[in-house]
């Protein structure tokens, strides 16, 4: 039994985890370890090729899908995003974050292709959510995990541009909107659903067969059963999670709504470790924007105004930039992010592994639980 399946196990066992699916690759070197069960009944085992929402995660295939337009000239990161999001053209901006929502000022400069990329168009999650401007993202965004609770694109676009930006666009480091409105251009600049665009564009060329927004009825039963930690510790299912998966959303979120496997992510994080070359020296992304995606983004002050997500790290497109070796795990460079439904995905430029842990046990908040950051250390 090798380190990696130990500390697995050591987690199902204590009931932390109904079970999990680790992967570490070093090259053409692959260890891949499934333990537990795809619920706490230990009905089905789960298996390497178990289906898993991938939440967050979803964020640098939205990021690369997007950059791959920027390779083609069809968009440009100084391009205000209103040529295609005509509804972003005018936002207002509350007159500090504290404000009240309705002590808004005009925005000082319109918001970038760039800004999306980057996470900085002026709307997302900051470090502290008692700021009256978050209440209504919140409410916009309140679907979570949950597919099927989000309006269709015209219309969360409509909504979302009544409500006013947290902070100037370019000038602050804000979670998540960013990602949703990249799939957004996507699909307004090609005049293409984000799934059918990724379909083609990333997940044929790269053999990612179990990737996308749906599960096919044929596969549900790949699909475990999602849970929540109760604040007692024990397990509890998490029904928003579970419900809709077997229908596209009127709303593919490229922030978070993509199911995959272990392997199909390996796939994509080695394409991003190859320069953006698929098998056969297909390019889908030039050089240029891997290094772009890869790389820190942020200004020192941004970094460290977003504690509580970042923990002293960078942001590329798409994930986190380890900065500092904080912890043993932490190798400048390293690229990658974790997600609220219990995944984590991340690649090392400089030695070429890639790390990906997949489990069905809910984050109860932005800081990684005792597990990820096991199976961090014991892959390091």
């Amino acid at each position: 039994m090798t380190a990696l399946h130990e500390t697995l196990r050591r987690y199902v066992d204590n009931g932390s985890l109904p079970g999990a699916v680790g992967l570490v690759a070093r090259g053409d070197e692959v260890e891949a370890v499934a333990v537990g069960h795809t619920d706490t009944g230990r009905t089905v085992p789960l298996e390497r090729d178990s289906l898993f929402r991938l939440a967050s995660i979803t964020k640098p295939v939205t990021a690369a899908a997007l950059l791959m337009l920027l390779d083609e000239g069809l968009v440009g990161l100084d391009d205000p995003v209103s040529r295609w999001l005509p509804e972003l053209a005018a936002p207002m901006v509350v007159r500090t974050p504290e404000s009240p929502v309705d002590d808004l000022v005009p925005a000082t400069r319109p918001i970038t292709v760039e800004h999306l990329l980057s996470s900085r168009c002026g709307w997302g999650f900051p470090p502290d959510f008692s700021l009256p401007a978050v209440a209504p993202l919140l409410e916009l965004q309140r679907g979570g995990f949950a597919p099927h609770a989000v309006p269709a694109l015209d219309e969360l676009l409509a909504e979302l541009a009544k409500v006013p930006l947290l902070r100037q666009p370019g000038d602050a480091w804000l979670y998540n909107t960013s990602s949703d409105l990249q799939g957004a251009l996507i699909s307004r600049a090609t005049g293409r659903t984000l799934p059918d665009f990724m379909a083609e564009r990333i997940f044929e060329p790269l053999g990612m067969k179990d990737t996308g927004f749906s599960v096919p009825e044929r596969d549900l039963h790949r699909l475990p059963t999602a849970y929540r930690p109760a604040p007692d510790g024990t397990l509890k299912v998490a029904d928003a999670f579970d419900d809709g998966w077997d229908r596209l959303p009127a709303f593919p979120s490229g922030a978070g709504g993509l199911v995959s496997t272990a392997d199909d992510y390996l796939a994509f994080a080695r394409m991003l470790l190859a320069q953006g070359e698929a098998g056969g020296g297909r390019a889908l992304l030039s050089p240029a924007s891997v290094a772009r995606m890869t790389s820190d983004q942020l200004t020192p002050a941004q970094r460290e105004s977003s504690p509580l997500f970042l923990e002293g790290q960078g942001w590329g497109y798409g994930g986190s930039v380890d900065i500092d070796r904080t912890e043993p795990w932490h190798v400048p460079g390293r690229y990658g992010w974790v997600g609220g439904t219990g995944t984590a995905a991340h690649l090392v430029p400089a030695t070429g592994k890639v790390t990906v842990l997949l489990t069905q046990v809910a984050m109860t908040g932005p800081t990684p639980p005792a597990v990820m950051r096991d199976f961090w250390r014991v892959t390091a």
